[in-house]
């Protein structure tokens, strides 16, 4: 089964990024404005609204981004355990309909258990999947479901669940699922419409879609049927010298405001995503033919944090490369943001359609 090519950004609250230290107020509604419009202008699919336990609220701030554009999707980042999965199903559905079916769902369960105790939470990092797999399921079934029912399991229980309020996509909001610890990747073979992942070797991505597909399959699911999203960061210049001189200002400015902190540790002590992205980083500064891992070893790998170097036409090569495994949806960020997007809408974007299409002459169909 093939898949469409998909391209997912990211947007946020306030202008920052790892070479941009955040200023002015926390929420800036203008500028979350232009950097979904300057996505939707750019010829992206969806756009990433992250969530942390500090953060202005992910699903208000997409809320906010679709009200001023018109085609863009949505991929809102929610955390299991900290409202009813009843709620959450009815707060996407409303949002489904009010974005025009452009609603998408991102589960997050958690990797470090000190933010995790900021909302609350003191589950361990095993309960807490334990926890997601049954949210996810009664999100489904609240989404789908067209009498009340009871539900008792181990962490929720109720009498005549249900939501008068359905999603405008059928039969449900995609649900996309990240995680790479093996809890994760069975929970994932479950319920994942769409299973995401960073920035990987090419050698561990095939692994790890090997992973979920097997997982997929043990659930009694088609794991052709499920999608796979690569997140990486793309450095573009106009010719590969100029990428690699691009990356390295990048470092140079990282150096610069992480000071003694630069390479220490992990934010995520507990996120087995941030470990392999360290271990790829310990494999050596360039992996593959342009997989850039200094900025992964340098802020501790806590979040998407290898990047792709090289100019438009090289970088889509690369993007080919893991379609070829079996991604068809790259989730794609720039150290500059809302200028990177407007740079991979102009050439990114488009050299990656015809490499992936020149990809798809040569070889057969899955």
């Amino acid at each position: 089964m093939t898949h469409p090519l998909q391209f997912i950004g990211m947007i946020s609250h306030r202008a920052s990024s790892e070479i941009h230290p955040p200023s002015g107020p926390i929420l800036d509604p203008d500028y979350v404005v232009r950097f979904a419009r300057a996505h939707e202008e750019a010829g992206f699919d969806r756009i990433l609204v992250a969530w942390h336990s500090t953060s202005p609220d992910a699903l208000l701030i997409a809320s906010h981004a679709a009200a001023h554009t018109k085609r863009i999707g949505f991929m809102v980042a929610h955390r299991p355990g900290f409202i009813a999965p009843t709620l959450a199903a009815r707060q996407f559905a409303t949002f489904d309909q009010l974005s025009g079916g452009r609603a998408a769902i991102h589960i997050i369960t958690g990797g470090n258990p000190a933010e995790q105790k900021q909302d609350g939470d003191f589950l361990d990092h095993a309960q807490r999947y334990a926890r997601s797999d049954e949210y996810v399921g009664l999100l489904r079934r609240v989404w789908t479901s067209e009498q009340p029912f009871d539900h008792e399991g181990t962490y929720y229980k109720f009498e005549r669940a249900f939501s008068e309020i359905k999603p405008a996509q059928k039969p449900h909001i995609p649900v996309f699922f990240g995680g790479s610890s093996d809890v994760a990747i069975e929970t994932a073979g479950r319920h994942a419409d769409v299973y995401a992942f960073w920035g990987e070797t090419l050698d561990q991505a095939r692994e790890t879609i090997a992973r979920v597909r097997a997982s997929a399959a043990k659930a009694g699911r088609d794991p052709a049927s499920i999608r796979f999203s690569l997140s990486v960061r793309p450095v573009l210049a106009g010719t590969e010298e100029g990428a690699w001189a691009r990356a390295r200002a990048i470092l140079d400015r990282i150096r610069e405001l992480r000071g003694e902190n630069f390479g220490k540790g992990s934010p995520k002590p507990e996120s087995i995503g941030s470990k392999r992205l360290l271990d790829a980083a310990a494999g050596g500064a360039v992996r593959d033919k342009r997989l850039w891992t200094e900025v992964a070893a340098a802020v501790g790998a806590g979040a998407n944090t290898t990047a792709l170097v090289g100019t438009p036409e090289q970088v889509a090569e690369s993007l080919a490369e893991y379609a070829a495994l079996g991604v068809s949806t790259f989730l794609i960020r720039g150290f500059d943001p809302l200028e990177d997007a407007v740079e991979y809408g102009r050439s990114l974007l488009p050299a990656t359609r015809e490499a992936v299409a020149a990809l798809g002459r040569l070889r057969p169909a899955a």
